[in-house]
């Protein structure tokens, strides 16, 4: 008998949906305190995961997700440089 193979979900901070994981773009705050987009989930630091569209990002941005979920105060030319690594 085959085994079913669980596929792991993550919450969008920008929508609040599970989704999973291969369609979310995870943004990760390295120990140095650099934010990237990691497209593969596996850089070092903290992530948080939002959907590929740029609605869930400015909501996220908007009502300060991505803040809660690093638990620091971000920069708007931050959020700039990684809207242009998502979306451009």
């Amino acid at each position: 008998m085959a085994t079913v193979k669980k596929i792991p979900t993550r919450l969008c901070i920008g929508c609040q949906e599970q989704h999973p994981k291969r369609e979310l773009v995870r943004i990760v705050k390295s120990p140095e305190g650099e934010f990237s987009v990691d497209i593969t989930g596996k850089k070092a630091g903290r992530g948080a995961y939002v959907c590929r569209n740029r609605e869930c990002f400015d909501k996220a941005v908007k009502e300060h997700r991505f803040e809660k979920s690093f638990k620091c105060s971000i920069d708007q030319t931050i959020f700039a440089e990684l809207e242009k690594q998502l979306f451009e």
